[in-house]
């Protein structure tokens, strides 16, 4: 433990100020930051981390510090805690970081700050949080020698010994137990947190395309209420495996959606949630996901299963590989037909898949074009995390393109195929939908060109209302084309 002693005769007041990091300064919490850094990109050190905490919970922490490099500049910080320290300062205080985080990350962060004179810390033999913390600042400062801002019940016993408890993110609970260890506790304002916010952080805006899974349905022309009662059951199910994923994946992500001009503003990203929250909410929504899947068919379960296993791999590696990643992020949509193939029980046309294959991927080079174009317009170099270079925007563009008109392409070709002869009492109407998805197709290119595109493109085709209006046709289209039990 390093701090400098302070000494004053003016009589001001100039007991230390001492301030503990994670959850208090920072919004969030450096051991979840490593670890979940650490299983983003390189699973098996965080794993071997995992062992050490048999030398204890100082051990485990200086094991990850051994392999993860923090962005200490991007972690969300409590302006007012901040505040606090500066309003300290400017009346001749000395302020001390206290933290039972690795002592390297502490000392990073104090020096990327500036406004501290002295660190206490985790030094890899001791855990300095609790009760050890207390003790070290009080042979340090004395019995009610220092003010301390602090935001858990962790906390209590350094509140105990402190002249002022400074409590951050302060909840009613909280307040009560640190009132019954210290006498003078000052809240600080509570960080807005509320149900949006976890609403957010599960993507149900995302939950749109999971309606995929109605398709297979929908162009078999099932009817039967039960079908589509048990399909609203795989959705729901869909849904909460996709939330379970994108969780997931913010989590391991957290570095690279701060570098990003919208993804900074998730709820984990920006300390908006704590990070424990999630990790405790993803395997719960993961398994309410797989009970419900278990009520519409082990086959349904099979591709879920198969959905969870390959979006992991895609979040943990897949996505960091150019291309690989968009035809892989295009078999996730694709796979939702699939899943809803399964719930109807009803076998997928060979057109079907042809077209979801190539309108998939056309969205998915999209997803990425658009990252690319924001990037651009906002004098950002090359995304991190990502295969891509911003010169290889024209090319993922041209693919795009080609890809959305292949998509086209085979939609014509079925039209002109026997079966609709078959299946269609007026196929020659269908053209028309031909046309219709040629100008949303090329909508959608360029509004991807002009970086108008702001969301994930199925998502963006759910809420945009020229895409509705398009969507609205195609039905009005097929609905006036086919014959009852006709399948496309």
């Amino acid at each position: 433990m390093a701090f400098n002693a302070a000494a004053d005769h003016s009589g001001k007041d100039t007991l230390p100020l001492v301030v503990d990091l994670d959850g208090t300064l920072l919004k969030t919490d450096l051991l979840y930051e490593a670890l979940f850094l650490l299983l983003g990109v390189k699973p098996l050190d965080a794993i071997r981390s995992v062992f050490s905490l048999r030398g204890g919970k100082a051990a485990f922490k200086a094991s990850l510090a051994d392999s993860a490099v923090l962005d200490l500049h991007s972690l969300p910080m409590d302006e007012e805690v901040l505040a606090l320290i500066r309003k300290a300062r400017a009346g001749g205080r000395p302020v001390y970081l206290a933290s039972a985080s690795d002592r390297r990350y502490v000392e990073a962060l104090a020096a990327h700050v500036g406004l501290f004179d002295g660190i206490f810390a985790s030094d890899g033999a001791v855990n300095l949080g609790g009760s050890a913390k207390a003790k070290v600042l009080t042979e340090a400062f004395g019995a009610g020698g220092y003010d301390y801002i602090g935001n858990d019940t962790v906390d209590l016993p350094v509140w105990s010994s402190a002249r002022t408890a400074y409590v951050a993110d302060p909840r009613p609970g909280l307040l009560k137990a640190a009132r019954q260890v210290a006498q003078d506790v000052r809240p600080l304002t509570p960080r807005p947190r509320n149900l949006g916010h976890y609403l957010r952080a599960v993507r149900v805006h995302q939950w749109l395309k999971n309606l995929l899974i109605l398709v297979p349905g929908l162009a078999a022309h099932v009817t039967d209420p039960a079908a589509y009662g048990v399909a609203l059951l795989a959705l729901l199910s869909f849904s909460l495996c996709a939330s379970s994923v994108y969780l997931l994946n913010d989590l391991l992500d957290l570095r690279n959606d701060r570098g990003h001009a919208t993804k900074r503003n998730r709820p984990f990203a920006a300390g908006t949630l704590p990070l424990i929250h999630g990790f405790w909410l993803f395997p719960a929504l993961l398994a309410a996901s797989l009970l419900l899947a278990l009520l519409v068919s082990p086959l349904f379960l099979a591709v879920l299963a198969a959905y969870y296993t390959l979006t992991l791999g895609y979040s943990l590696w897949i996505k960091r590989l150019m291309m690989l990643d968009v035809v892989v992020l295009a078999g996730l949509y694709g796979i939702r037909v699939v899943a809803g193939s399964a719930a109807f029980a009803v076998p997928l046309s060979e057109w079907l898949i042809a077209f979801c294959i190539f309108l998939f991927l056309s969205l998915a080079l999209v997803k990425r074009a658009a990252e690319l174009v924001s990037r651009q317009n906002a004098g950002r170099g090359d995304p991190a995390g990502r295969g891509y270079r911003l010169i290889d925007l024209p090319v993922l563009e041209m693919l795009a393109s080609a890809s959305g008109f292949v998509a086209v392409l085979v939609l014509a070709l079925y039209i002109n195929s026997p079966d609709v002869a078959r299946l269609y009492a007026h196929a020659q109407m269908l053209w028309a939908g031909c046309l219709i998805l040629m100008y949303w197709v090329g909508r959608i290119l360029v509004l991807t060109h002009r970086g108008e595109m702001h969301d994930d493109p199925v998502v963006f085709a759910a809420t945009d209302r020229n895409s509705l209006v398009c969507c609205g046709l195609l039905v009005l289209v097929v609905l006036a084309s086919s014959i009852p039990g006709a399948a496309l």
